[in-house]
């Protein structure tokens, strides 16, 4: 199966990624590798530049958001994790194991047991119920019908659609065929989840709280889930870190209020200048910490402002705690504030 020595705490490790479209790749590669840009390869080649040298580490157990516009290289890059797409050049390691190396009975293998996918188009089978829908996968493994039907209806039940075991895709919305799509993936209880613009197609509260319910679950889980989207919004709401591609390329890679407070580049400025601040600062960034009175309303850590702002509607100041609920510090209202401002081209600035 091609093991690789790797760093036990990688789920996903890419290196030198490169994807170039064309009859003949490695002409354009040559010119990629002596510093030509993306234009300037197809202007030359008539190649299409997909991907250009990416290399990332996904940790276990995170929710890793690759995002960019459209035309970016963001859904060729997670094409390339469960190898729907070989790349021109470069080295894909999953769970220690060589993708690019294995045969078909390995891919096979590792599609079934290792990744699971997410699609922005649902990909549901319309002749099917949604708890066949959601067996389905397990079906193709070879799990027993009782046993797979037992299990899809425990996803079932856990994204909200007990009840709705027996309807077909088009009686559902938008949202619900959705969940089945994700109730399916998760039911096959593989290490990695990969999600491409899964929720872009669903009405913008619909998608909200399919995001809640992607965190919520996450927490319970731990899953690696890589995440595709063009939302930055969408990003700073659910990403433990965020890789941010323009023409195939990353222009930075960090935990969200690394990419939004401390941008590389003017590319990334552009994208930051209008998104909601509140929702990229963590609450350990700015907390009093320290012992303070035992305070009414506590949130953790890891909290985001926007998540703490509507408590100081009647309180002064709110408690954070550690892992183990034990408040280890204090943040007001005042502090928040500030931290807005700061962070905010024009506000704070004399």
């Amino acid at each position: 199966m091609h093991d690789v020595k790797t760093d036990t705490n990688l789920a996903i490790r890419m290196r030198g990624v490169t994807k170039i479209f064309g009859d003949d790749p490695q002409s354009a590669l040559a010119l990629l590798q002596k510093d030509k840009s993306k234009s300037e390869v197809q202007a030359e080649t008539g190649h299409v530049v997909g991907l250009d040298n990416v290399s990332l580490d996904i940790a276990r157990g995170q929710i890793f958001v690759v995002m960019g516009l459209s035309g970016s290289g963001k859904s060729t890059l997670i094409r390339h994790v469960n190898r729907l797409i070989d790349p021109t050049a470069g080295e894909i390691i999953v769970e220690g194991r060589d993708v690019l190396k294995m045969s078909l009975p390995d891919l096979r293998t590792y599609r079934r047991n290792t990744v699971a996918m997410v699609f922005q188009k649902f990909g549901l089978l319309p002749h099917r119920s949604v708890i066949d829908n959601v067996a389905y996968g397990l079906e193709v493994r070879g799990v027993s019908k009782a046993e797979r039907l037992e299990r899809a209806a425990k996803w079932i039940e856990t994204v909200g659609l007990s009840g709705y075991e027996q309807s077909r895709p088009r009686q559902l919305s938008g949202g619900q065929q959705q969940r089945v799509g994700l109730a399916r993936a998760l039911a096959l209880d593989t290490d990695i989840i990969l999600m491409d613009e899964a929720f872009s197609a669903l009405d913008p509260l619909i998608r909200s709280g399919m995001q809640d319910q992607l965190v919520d679950l996450q927490k319970s889980l731990g899953k690696t889930i890589l995440f595709i989207t063009h939302d930055f919004d969408e990003a700073l709401k659910i990403a433990d870190r965020i890789a941010v591609l323009k023409d195939g390329a990353v222009q930075q890679e960090g935990k969200p209020e690394d990419i939004v407070l401390k941008p590389a580049n003017e590319h990334i400025e552009e994208f930051v200048r209008e998104v909601n601040k509140a929702r990229a600062i963590h609450v350990r960034t700015i907390m009093e910490r320290g012992s303070f009175e035992d305070c009414e309303y506590k949130v953790p850590a890891d909290a985001r402002c926007e998540d703490v702002l509507p408590y100081f509607a009647e309180h002064q100041w709110v408690g954070v705690t550690d892992d183990d609920g034990k408040q280890i510090g204090r943040v007001t209202a005042k502090r928040i504030i500030g931290a807005l401002a700061r962070y905010t081209p024009g506000v704070g600035e004399s």
